[in-house]
């Protein structure tokens, strides 16, 4: 099956689920479910732009013009009156401009002796000067739904009045590993073992997709405890199961009979890309289930290619149907590629005319996570692509996690 069918087969029917009302700290990298609507303006009054004083723009019109000090404004601390002609009064940056007043001229414009201040710069109405509702107005909306919120939108928002929003529920995701071969970093594995890693990139990305994370172990490669495994995620009613090895047709790749014992109708199994063939991506009764291989590399790339753009969807968001590609020039010939998208871990080493200079590391092994960590992207070549030179346009997918 060719990569962008498998994708929009994993994405069918994907949308938000339900949505919860959380405090701003708890919001960072949560997808808006609601738009925000600003409770006030912002700024609120016309405040001071800088640290000087405040006047009516028609008495500084001439200059030197020296005008009475009658007062101060600091922010938080605004002047109790009006200011009337011929007056000034100190204000500081943030300051409410007082009743009367419309300008402010700048400190370093004055000269003061007791009590009068002289101007000696001209001033217009506005001068220095934010007005009322200059960055947003009440009522207006000052975010839309579907973003996934950063520090500075939460800034926006808590301007905006704003102590909670709407946001999507976090996508419960759980990981079952397979594999007699496997066994914990740090638990004195044997030659014959295998360390377990994928655990680590696939619920990295997982949970940097804003998921709700959890590891349901390891599984024997036995059909009976394979079942076991599935059915107990199953019955949790995660949102999406994710599986790692036994994705193949080898007799030790028991992850497709036990899901299909188990309800779980495969839309997609074996797939023409290549890390990650034996990708296979089903739907049981209320959870999803995408199974991913066994080698890490595989596994990583299938869970960046189609995990992360799931739980996008699932969250709300926008995701585009084809694969996230980023123009790219480049900085090393490259083969001819065979029938399977080839997605090559690669390193930028510069920038040109079209963009980064991409070339592939030396060894594409699925097995090598010392090439997978080195890399800064994946060099998309597309089924049955010519040979290309050093220079040539090609397309990347960043890894960015």
């Amino acid at each position: 099956m060719p990569v962008e069918e498998a994708l929009a087969r994993v994405l069918e029917g994907a949308g938000r689920l339900s949505t919860e009302r959380v405090s701003l700290p708890d919001a960072y990298g949560r997808v808006l479910a609601a738009p925000v609507v600003a409770r006030r303006d912002n700024p609120a009054a016309d405040v001071s732009a800088m640290d000087g004083y405040a006047v009516r723009a028609a008495d500084v019109a001439t200059v030197p013009a020296t005008l009475r000090l009658i007062g101060e404004a600091a922010a938080g601390r605004p002047f109790d009156g009006e200011l009337p002609p011929g007056a000034t009064a100190r204000i500081f940056t943030g300051g409410v401009l007082p009743r009367g007043a419309d300008a402010v001229v700048i400190q370093e414009d004055t000269t003061r002796e007791g009590d009068a201040v002289t101007m000696q710069e001209a001033s217009s109405p506005g001068r220095h000067v934010r007005r009322a509702g200059g960055d947003f107005a009440a009522g207006s909306v000052v975010m839309e739904a579907g973003r996934r919120l950063t520090g500075r939108d939460l800034m926006l928002i808590a301007g905006a009045d704003c102590a909670e929003v709407e946001v999507a529920r976090r996508p419960r995701v759980g990981v079952l590993s397979t594999g007699d071969e496997l066994a914990r970093p740090g638990t004195g594995a044997g030659p014959h073992q295998v360390i377990l890693s994928n655990i680590y990139g696939v619920g990295a990305l997982a949970y940097g997709a804003g998921a709700d994370v959890h590891d349901l172990g390891v599984l024997p490669d036995r059909l009976d405890a394979t079942r076991a495994g599935v059915r107990a995620a199953l019955k949790a009613r995660f949102d999406l199961l994710v599986t790692t090895g036994g994705a193949s047709v080898g007799d030790h790749d028991l992850v497709a009979p036990a899901l299909k014992e188990e309800g779980v109708t495969l839309a997609v199994h074996k797939i023409a890309l290549r890390p990650g063939k034996p990708l296979m991506f089903g739907q049981g009764a209320a959870t999803r289930v995408l199974g991913l291989p066994g080698n890490p590399v595989s596994a990583y790339v299938c869970a960046l290619l189609f995990l992360v753009p799931l739980l996008r969807r699932l969250q709300g968001e926008d995701v585009p149907a084809g694969l996230p590609l980023a123009p790219a020039e480049l900085a090393a010939d490259v083969k001819a590629n065979d029938r399977r998208m080839d997605f090559m871990r690669a390193e930028i080493i510069g920038h040109g005319p079209a963009g980064p200079l991409v070339r592939p590391l030396p060894v594409q092994d699925s097995s090598m996570v010392s090439v997978l960590a080195k890399a800064d992207a994946l060099l998309v070549r597309a089924p049955n692509a010519l040979a290309a030179v050093k220079g040539e346009p090609c397309q990347i997918i960043p890894l960015v996690d």
